[in-house]
């Protein structure tokens, strides 16, 4: 049953399989093991960004297409659910049409790409892409009447997912039972969903020819496939699951702006969880977006506790040390851990423990 649920396609790995099941414990009991918004807000983040990195790891792992456009479709899935929240007001009928309004759009706007510009090498598809995405961003920031331009909208949700919704009025475990927590536990749902029926994709006849593709596409073109056709349509899927993930986004935030969902830097977390995480593998998006996402949230807060107790034993002695711990230093230590694990796990970490070379 547990094979057939995954599609066929299960981790192959002891270490792995208990990784992921702990990941997926981790994410269901979080609420109450570590009650507390930080705790919440991280593994929010997780659940949404295994979706986003899972989709563009169809177009990157699975089809070996590097685009800088995915996380435009990230962003207009946000948009779509910010602009119908606050224009239509907090029903489920809003969230449904700015969901639907957005999947229509990205499906057009990725068919037009993949017709226009997958008949090109793969550096210059990455560079169009590139140039979508930043004109895409400024047209968002530039119609302030209908984005709120730099300063984005806020908006209020459905109140069986707003904070001041209480189901019951005595907590339990000491975690008060509110919209907050259903709406988290809503997104977690839809997540599992989404990379179930993502893993069912990948390991179909469709998903098998996109391998075929990534591995020689001239080989796959001879024996008959259409390699535009498939390559556009692996397109067209990796950009509604990121619009999906960008609509998961928004409800959890009740906000969107520019910086929130179309920022380089969203492109870029989502090229390093790729890569630390595997590539060509579904389940390095879960690894991946997991470590990222804590190491990223609680870094600053190992740093702040080394610091003080480097401090507490004289280290105003090491200067040189002491900067380095410093909590502002945690980008330095990002990148670092970055380094490391691209060294150690050239394959991704899913690669690793599956044996796989890169």
């Amino acid at each position: 049953m547990l094979n057939r649920l995954l599609s066929h396609d299960t981790p192959r790995s002891r270490v792995l399989a208990l990784l992921l099941l702990a990941l997926l414990l981790a994410l269901v009991f979080t609420p109450f093991a570590l009650p507390g918004v930080k705790a919440l807000n991280v593994a929010a983040k997780v659940v949404v960004f295994t979706v986003l990195v899972a989709s563009f790891d169809v177009l990157l792992g699975y089809s070996g297409m590097v685009s800088f456009a995915h996380t435009m479709f990230f962003g207009i899935g946000a948009y779509g659910q910010a602009i119908a929240l606050s224009q239509l007001g907090p029903s489920w009928s809003s969230v449904g049409l700015g969901l639907l309004a957005a999947l229509l759009l990205s499906a057009a706007l990725s068919l037009l790409m993949g017709l226009f510009s997958l008949r090109v090498r793969a550096i210059f598809f990455a560079m169009i892409s590139l140039a979508v995405a930043s004109a895409f961003q400024t047209l968002a920031s530039q119609l302030s009447n209908l984005t709120g331009g730099e300063d984005g909208l806020s908006f209020k949700v459905p109140a069986l997912l707003s904070p001041s919704t209480e189901f019951f009025d005595e907590p339990l475990w000491g975690v008060t039972l509110d919209g907050r927590l259903l709406c988290y536990y809503l997104l977690l749902v839809l997540a599992v969903l989404a990379f179930l029926s993502l893993l069912r994709i990948v390991n179909s006849p469709f998903g098998r020819v996109l391998q075929a593709i990534r591995e020689n596409e001239f080989r796959a073109e001879a024996i008959g496939y259409r390699v535009v056709v498939y390559r556009t349509l692996a397109s067209m899927v990796s950009a509604l699951y990121a619009c999906l993930a960008g609509a998961m986004l928004a409800l959890w935030l009740r906000y969107n702006g520019p910086d929130t969902s179309l920022s380089f830097e969203v492109m870029m977390d989502v090229l390093l969880i790729v890569v630390i995480g595997g590539m060509g593998s579904l389940y390095g998006a879960a690894i991946g977006a997991a470590l990222f996402m804590t190491a990223q949230s609680y870094l600053q807060d190992v740093l702040r506790v080394a610091n003080a107790a480097l401090s507490a034993i004289g280290g105003e002695h090491l200067p040189v040390l002491t900067a380095l711990v410093s909590p502002d230093r945690w980008l330095l230590w990002l990148g670092l851990l970055f380094v490391l694990a691209v060294y150690y796990f050239p394959s991704g970490i899913v690669g690793r423990l599956r044996g796989t070379s890169p």
